[in-house]
């Protein structure tokens, strides 16, 4: 143990150099910024964040599980977990390069969007895993992202470039947003976005979601009986400097509202695209779940950790027959 610490003496200096050069930036710290009362109804004054487990690499693509756990990728470490709430003790479940976003189906299968494969998987508990879609009109996707269950219980996914491995091809000219079918068929839904992210579907399944990282903003679509997207418009905008965080995972409870990660943390708006507020993080977080029994409380991957938060309101959970 002495070997390792002198071995490692010059690195902490080195660290310790860099922090006083650092030491006027203000640190990043759990806040509720409200923007508006109506914040106040969604998130309690004195909800406390609190952490789930740490020491990750890049967290993403959290899934609560009844069982007392959470699906999470490890994006730098190429793993998805298990993490158990009640002791953040970390059960890996399968080993692959760059997992991101994560859902269940309907049948409480694991879907994951496998960037260095360039595919949509279905994970089995055991850790073994089939492909269910990597190519559109024979063309390899660029790196899927983030991944739901759509009101028809189709799977519905982003196809940015975010991932795409270093050297490999972009064989699609554009960032997509896709529907796969029960019958493995990919259909183009939309390429407007630049750098498609994060997307969710409104409680009453009329609306669709999708944040786009590269433009920071949030648009919104009518979804069509047949899943066709139809009257995009412009939702909202998050800005904010380099290094504040991109728009990436989106949520939203069972009125309609969304929680969307920003710039420093998570922006809340109403269904009219109000900004209502924003819970401030002290890491920059990815993505986030519903989760316990009422589905009332936040499960928050960010960066090197998983954060809880409970709030006064209720998830919207596509996959589940009916929300609660």
């Amino acid at each position: 143990m002495k070997k390792v610490s002198c071995i490692l003496t010059p690195l902490l200096l080195a660290v310790a150099a860099l922090s006083s050069l650092t030491a006027g930036a203000p640190a990043r710290r759990f806040e509720l910024l409200a923007e508006s009362p109506q914040f106040w109804k969604l998130l309690d004054h004195h909800a406390q964040l609190t952490t789930v487990a740490t020491g990750f690499g890049f967290t993403e693509g959290p899934v609560w599980d009844p069982s007392g756990f959470l699906y999470v990728s490890d994006e730098e470490i190429n793993k998805i977990f298990r993490v158990y709430l009640a002791d953040g003790r970390k059960e890996e479940v399968l080993s692959l390069g760059d997992p991101d976003g994560n859902t269940y189906d309907r049948e409480r299968h694991l879907l994951d969007c496998a960037s260095v494969l360039r595919a949509i998987i279905q994970v089995e508990p055991q850790g073994h895993y089939q492909i269910l879609a990597d190519r559109y009109q024979g063309k390899r996707f660029n790196s899927p992202n983030d991944v739901i269950i759509g009101p028809d219980g189709a799977i519905y996914f982003t196809d940015p470039t975010l991932d795409l491995v270093k050297g490999e091809k972009q064989e699609i000219p554009f960032q997509g947003v896709y529907r796969l079918d029960g019958h493995g068929q990919v259909r183009l839904l939309t390429k407007d976005l630049t750098q498609p992210n994060g997307l969710a579907f409104s409680p009453d399944g009329k609306k669709f979601y999708v944040d786009d990282s590269q433009q920071r903003n949030i648009r919104v679509y009518e979804l069509m009986p047949d899943g066709a997207l139809a009257n995009g418009r412009m939702f909202g905008e998050e800005p904010g400097g380099k290094g504040d965080g991109v728009p990436d995972g989106i949520k939203i409870d069972k009125h309609g509202n969304l929680y969307v990660t920003g710039p420093k943390g998570i922006w809340v708006w109403d269904e009219q695209g109000h900004h209502l507020g924003t819970i401030a993080m002290p890491e920059q977080p990815a993505n986030l779940a519903w989760g316990d029994a009422d589905y009332g409380t936040l499960y928050i991957t960010a960066t090197t950790s998983v954060y809880r938060l409970p709030t006064k309101t209720h998830g919207f959970v596509p996959y589940l027959p009916t929300s609660k």
